[in-house]
């Protein structure tokens, strides 16, 4: 029996693969560390999910039974059952079970599903920690608690909820918008924010106006400010419509090019008069360490990165104990980190860096839930990352790089700016008074500025603020001005939001937590409702249908704050200060006289479809949403409608009324070239998705329709319509008809080969080719198509066949270095399309991008993520022939559903395990 109890071991579960290597290495042998891969149960993602025995109740698809306090029915992940197998076999050997999930609200549902799914009948632990270092393992292994339910019902609050907004409201979108689409509780606000912004581009009106600067000998510059004691116009004085403010058009001189040139001529021969001086020391303040939120903001402003990117290298940073838990809205340090902060400053910078006192900061989140210390490197000395950098990736260093400045700056001394204002008289030759000001900044002590500089920004930008000296000079004193110049300028319209600018947004408005931001973002990208163009977020007109949709039919919830105070109440879930189960039946029922989710989502008689997918440019001209994109629509009277495709990469704000009429006068299809001799049907030329082509157009038939009503299923043998893409030398204004019949005759039929095989030419998507049985062989031009004969094509085949790379095709477009390596980056056009490279790694376009709007920030953040995969998937392999799919072993079985989680939902509490005592085995 002693030799038995020597040989149990304590069974440890994280989430990921590299954890468990980098902790099980802290613990010794006496520890199996193992990793779940995320979550092993969840609520059914499709019908075949669904366990037999709750298949016919009507709840089960939606996965939450409504009528018993929201009870959610959770399946083993179809992908995790030999993933529990393999757990269930571990824990026959251990004497305890602990779960080092991770601390936030995910992490410890992640360990009760592992406690509900696994029965164990062991003692339970509960070990978190915040950085994955020896000393932080050790500490937490030795200083376990208990399951934190209220943080498991908050979660389990959070599932339901999104499930429920989602399961009601996409279907609404599936009958009166597009199939296929859904709806989110965060990602259609986030999605209402984007198209908002796009709307105040439409309604943007660019406005001109000039100004003045003197170039003086003493090598600075003066700005006009006043003319006859009237302000001259500057770009405080436009609002964001583009427009004049109100309340500045009666006190401001707006001057046009006319004006700008005269006052410049009239100018010529004066110099400037020194009219005051005013100097002004200024003090910055570092900012607080690192939350998820502005650890994305900050590495997509530097770095050029996404918030998924950001996120996946910050993984692999904590994983690996490089940095602390990445998912936080904490900006509190621990002492530890405080005194490492404070040495490594004092270390690099000098003593007279370092802050008087531990500095302290207040973060801006009411509940800071998701940990308790801000994102900052591990360990009780912070490792430079100069000492680092042979062990971390590119990717890795760089954000390394900016945690550990970031935190390291929070420790120093302010820095110290004395900012210097001085305003000049100058007459003209016409005698008018004006006034020009120069401005100078100079950091009189760098302070924290010496480990983490600001970046300036369009909207940090204050010329005031810039770091220039002016030379020291006197009142009344006469400075020579060697020119006079002017220059026009225009309002620009509002900036789009970029990825840090959206993060930013939604943390202003408490929209969704930290954790979230990424995924948010990456979802409204994968549904076609947002692309990118370089930074930049474009919403899709599709996307101006669903929200235009939600604000009109479902205005609260797509609002701002009543999202928002989703988030706080889900907070007091997690604090034991509400009810999980009240509050999601006042959110589903309603209250207070406010209907919920179930009433708003059931009458959808009164929604108009066709006036959802409807924007009017002019009361002829549409925008229409239908199910292969948007298009235009004219209407003019007596004459039948007339249709045009919108270019996938014409943003909203582009799409004018001017443009509109272009895209409808220009060559759009529905050109009819003639009738088909061999069918007897008429032949179009037409423009589609994928380019122009040609059709022939088979006549109307009334659909059969079924006892019910509905129409009936078509016939796989029904007749389709012959189509061929136009050659590459075709356009649809010239194509006739004689080239429509040629390539209607593809593919075409030379004979057979001696094995009796069919060979035959066809066009497809790479060009012209020969085809037998399996053997194809490249044409060399399309013209080939039509004059190639049996002869030819076998003396083609009678030859080796050859994998030839020919000529490298000449870079798209040349986007400049990478400042890191100095590689080149260009655009290439390859077999599958477009890609950027640097040499070493490829990254294909995605959608939005355009080789003429391509900007080097956008291809090195696209390299990155391509980076950010391969180091978590491993280089893509060399294709090879698949395997065939393993047969099902016999005994295998649909996922399972882990006993009374239905019925016992709300007993969650009651099943409460021990830490150090031995569960109890569940009721039969």
């Amino acid at each position: 029996m002693a030799k038995e109890k020597a040989a149990l071991i304590k069974l440890v579960i994280v989430e990921s693969p590299a954890k468990a290597r980098k902790i099980g290495g802290y613990l010794g042998d006496d520890y199996v560390v193992e990793a779940s891969v995320g979550h092993i149960r969840d609520l059914p993602q499709r019908a075949a999910d669904i366990p037999k025995e709750y298949k016919k109740i009507a709840w089960a698809k939606e996965g939450v039974d409504i009528e018993n306090d929201f009870a959610p029915l959770y399946v083993i992940n179809p992908d995790k059952k030999a993933k529990v197998a393999e757990l269930k076999e571990l824990m026959k050997n251990a004497e305890e079970l602990i779960l080092a999930t991770d601390e936030d609200r995910e992490g410890e549902a992640i360990a009760w599903h592992l406690v509900e799914t696994l029965q164990p009948k062991i003692p339970i632990k509960r070990m978190v920690f915040n950085e994955i270092t020896k000393e932080a393992i050790l500490e937490a292994v030795s200083n376990t608690r208990d399951l934190d339910y209220h943080l498991i019902d908050a979660q389990e609050t959070r599932r339901v909820l999104d499930r429920l907004f989602g399961y009601r409201l996409s279907p609404v979108l599936w009958k009166k918008v597009m199939p296929r689409i859904s709806a989110g509780r965060v990602q259609s606000v986030a999605t209402r924010l984007i198209v908002e912004k796009e709307r105040e581009r439409m309604a943007f009106i660019s406005s001109a106006w000039w100004d003045l600067a003197a170039v003086t000998a003493l090598g600075f510059n003066a700005r006009l400010l006043e003319v006859d004691g009237k302000k001259v116009a500057a770009t405080s004085d436009f609002g964001a419509d583009g427009a004049v403010k109100e309340k500045s058009l009666a006190n401001i001189l707006l001057l046009d090019e006319a004006g700008a040139r005269g006052l410049v001529e009239s100018l010529k021969s004066s110099s400037l008069t020194v009219k005051s001086m005013e100097e002004s020391p200024r003090t910055e303040r570092p900012k607080p360490p690192f939350t998820t939120s502005t650890m994305q903001q900050d590495a997509g402003s530097r770095l050029g990165w996404g918030a998924q990117i950001t996120m996946r290298i910050a993984q692999r940073l904590y994983e690996n104990g490089y940095i602390t838990y990445m998912r936080t809205d904490s900006v509190n340090l621990s002492q530890q980190a405080i005194d490492a902060a404070r040495k490594a400053a004092k270390a690099l910078y000098g003593a007279d860096h370092v802050a008087d006192s531990p500095r302290t900061y207040t973060g801006k989140t009411k509940n800071a839930q998701e940990a308790h210390e801000a994102i900052r490197p591990a360990g009780e000395t912070f490792k430079t990352p100069g000492e680092l950098a042979p062990e971390l990736s590119r990717d890795e260093f760089a954000l390394y790089d900016l945690i550990w400045k970031r935190t390291v700056a929070s420790q120093m001394a302010d820095a110290k700016k004395m900012q210097m204002r001085v305003d000049f008289d100058a007459t003209t030759n016409d005698h008018k008074a004006t006034i020009f000001r120069a401005n100078g900044s100079v950091i009189t002590f760098p302070g924290f500025l010496a480990a983490y500089d600001d970046i300036v920004s369009d909207e940090n930008k204050d010329e005031e603020s810039a770091d220039k000296r002016l030379p020291a000079m006197t009142l009344g004193q006469s400075v020579k001005v060697d020119e006079y110049t002017c220059e026009g300028h225009e309002t620009k319209p509002p900036a789009r939001y970029t990825e840090p600018t959206l993060v930013k947004k939604l943390e202003e408005l408490g929209i969704g937590r930290p954790s979230t931001f990424a995924s948010i973002i990456q979802t409204i990208q994968d549904r076609g409702y947002v692309y990118k163009r370089g930074r930049a977020l474009v919403p899709t007109f599709l996307a101006f249908s669903v929200t235009g949709l939600l604000e009109t039919h479902f205005t609260k919830l797509v609002d701002y704050e009543f999202t928002a105070s989703m988030e706080e109440d889900l907070d007091k879930i997690a604090g034991g200060e509400a009810s999980r189960s009240d509050w999601l039946r006042d959110f589903f029922y309603g209250v207070d006289g406010q209907p919920g989710l179930n009433e708003l989502s059931a009458d959808l008689g009164v929604i108009d479809a066709r006036a959802t997918n409807t924007m009017n440019l002019s009361p002829e001209i549409e925008i229409r949403v239908g199910r292969y994109g948007a298009y235009l629509q004219q209407n003019l009277p007596g004459e039948e409608r007339k249709l045009a495709n919108i270019p996938e990469s014409l943003a909203p704000d582009e799409l004018t009324l001017a443009k509109a009429i272009e895209l409808l006068e220009a060559p759009s299809g529905e050109r009819e070239l003639g009738i088909d001799p061999a069918t007897n049907l008429p032949i179009i030329a037409k423009s589609g998705r994928f380019g122009p082509y040609i059709t022939e157009v088979l006549p109307v038939v009334e659909p059969e329709l079924t006892a019910s009503g509905k129409k009936k299923k078509k016939k796989a043998d029904a007749p389709k319509a012959k189509t061929a893409s136009l050659l590459s030398t075709m356009t649809l204004d010239t194509v006739t008809y004689e080239d429509a019949l040629r390539l209607l005759s593809l593919p075409r039929t030379l004979g057979t080969n001696a094995s009796g095989d069919d060979i035959t030419v066809q066009n497809g998507r790479y060009g012209p080719y020969l085809k037998a049985g399996v053997d194809s062989r490249t044409l060399t031009s399309e013209e080939q198509l039509f004059t190639m004969t049996l002869d030819e094509a076998l003396e083609i085949y009678s030859k080796p066949k050859e994998r030839r790379r020919g000529v490298a095709k000449p870079p798209v477009k040349e986007l400049g270095f990478d400042p890191t390596t100095e590689k080149p980056l260009i655009i290439k056009d390859g077999r599958f399309g477009m890609y950027v490279t640097d040499g070493e790694t490829n990254a294909t376009l995605r959608r939005g991008d355009t080789a003429e709007g391509m900007t080097l920030e956008r291809g090195l953040e696209l390299l990155a993520g391509r980076r950010a995969w391969e180091a978590e998937n491993g280089p893509s392999p060399k294709k090879s022939r698949k395997k065939a799919a393993a047969k099902p072993k016999k005994g295998d079985t649909a996922p399972t559903l882990t006993k009374n989680v239905v019925k016992k939902a709300g007993a969650k509490k009651a099943a409460k395990k021990a830490a150090t005592g031995k569960a109890k085995s569940k009721a039969e």
